[in-house]
């Protein structure tokens, strides 16, 4: 029998209302459990060789799922988006993705920093004890699928090693992220798909991501790889207190990552963006000050910069990039305090952390139901928000498939 008509031969069999999920990331799994608990017969549907590769990704540093700080000081996180996305993150908030993950077997703890973790730290104990559920719930896996789109007939377009197939469902949850880390699995090719429907997509954009500094040979030489510890970046009048680190190309870390959204925009309007960097904000300038005019005597500047003022050989290495290092204490104060360093880049899409844009809140229902497509849901990292890291990445995608989930229960009546 023909693989497309024993497709179309099972649909027809099958009593239960069918759901296509269409990407196998943390979102589309968090939609399959809810929905195959309700009724329905679940596909989930991955052009990868196995789920959850960018999430097993995220955690392997440590799987910071969500934040634990007040509710209303999270939500803030979201910026402009944070009105619309919170009735979805009100609906599944962090406690509730805590309880989740303790029914798995997985409980969770907070960080020193608010952050929450599971206990084991990993993502790969809770992943194998998700799909270990998703099988006993009947939820079925199809990998090597590649979504095409919609035939002429509204049936699903996947691309797989036995060519092309078409599918039936009675609705569809488009789960596919952004584009970064493509080789896990979101590679953005969705966008042009919805586009052809007429559906508004903003461009995908890095975000939480890095930026280019052209640095001289020395400091790339000697210090790339090097932390800067218990810095404070500051841009467009926001400060953010953290850590980076110097890299071949420029600075990564989360205390930049944290900027990254105003650094990205003023850089894609001006070709260059001005970072300032306190390399001590814990010593106030006059008290910087007093110590750096004590007599140097033999000590090289390297040293004493190290001793009287506390600097790391990486943050001394950046004073001197500003030019010939200063000899009044003020003058040497002012650079420790607020070194301007030029931002000239920002590091590819396919190496951030994250992604903006994606589909407009306008084409969406309150229930996460695409206006144009009827029957046709999207979630997660598709859709025009962004965040920084600190677990609200994973929890909005939690969240808006917990409600998209919600908007497919009802519109199936299950």
């Amino acid at each position: 029998m023909p693989l497309a008509f024993r497709h179309a031969v099972e649909w027809m069999n099958s009593d239960k209302k069918r759901v296509a999920i269409i990407g196998g990331g943390p979102g589309g799994l968090m939609a399959a459990e809810r929905l195959a608990k309700a009724g329905a017969q679940v596909t989930i549907y991955d052009r990868m060789t196995s789920l959850g590769r960018k999430f097993l990704m995220a955690g392997r540093g440590g799987l910071n799922l969500t934040h634990s700080e007040d509710f209303e000081h999270f939500l803030k996180r979201f910026g402009s988006t944070a009105a619309v996305l919170e009735p979805a993150l009100r609906a599944f908030p962090p406690q509730a993705l805590r309880n989740w993950c303790e029914e798995l077997g997985e409980p969770t703890f907070v960080g020193s920093s608010g952050r929450v973790f599971p206990r084991s730290f990993k993502a790969s104990p809770l992943l194998r004890a998700w799909l270990r559920r998703l099988a006993t719930l009947g939820v079925e896996v199809k990998l090597r699928h590649q979504f095409m789109g919609w035939g002429t007939d509204g049936a699903l377009r996947f691309a797989t090693p036995d060519g092309e197939i078409s599918q039936n469902a009675d609705a569809t949850l488009l789960a596919l992220g952004g584009a970064s880390w493509p080789k896990l699995g979101s590679d953005g090719g969705w966008v042009k798909v919805l586009r052809d429907r007429g559906i508004e997509v903003a461009d995908l954009k890095p975000a939480n991501c890095g930026f280019d500094v052209a640095w001289s040979d020395i400091l790339k030489s000697r210090f790339a790889g090097e932390p800067l510890k218990t810095i404070a970046l500051t841009f467009g009048g926001e400060t953010v207190r953290g850590e980076a680190m110097v890299t071949q190309n420029g600075l990564e870390g989360g205390a930049i990552y944290a900027l990254s959204a105003r650094l990205r925009e003023h850089l894609l309007r001006e070709g260059s963006a001005v970072l300032s960097i306190d390399l001590r904000p814990d010593l106030d300038q006059a008290t910087l000050e007093r110590k750096l005019a004590a007599p140097r005597g033999k000590q090289t500047v390297s040293t004493f910069l190290r001793k009287a003022a506390g600097l790391s050989p990486v943050a001394i290495a950046l004073l001197r990039e500003a030019g010939p290092m200063p000899v009044e204490a003020q003058a040497l104060v002012e650079r420790i305090k607020s070194l301007g360093l030029n931002l000239v880049g920002i590091r590819p899409i396919e190496r951030a952390i994250s992604t903006a844009g994606g589909i407009a809140f306008s084409e969406i229902d309150g229930h996460f139901m695409l206006r144009r497509l009827p029957g046709v849901f999207c979630c997660g990292e598709m859709l025009d928000w962004e965040a920084p890291t600190g677990g609200y990445l994973l929890q909005a995608t939690f969240s808006t498939a917990f409600s998209a989930s919600d908007g497919i229960a009802a519109y199936l009546k299950l």
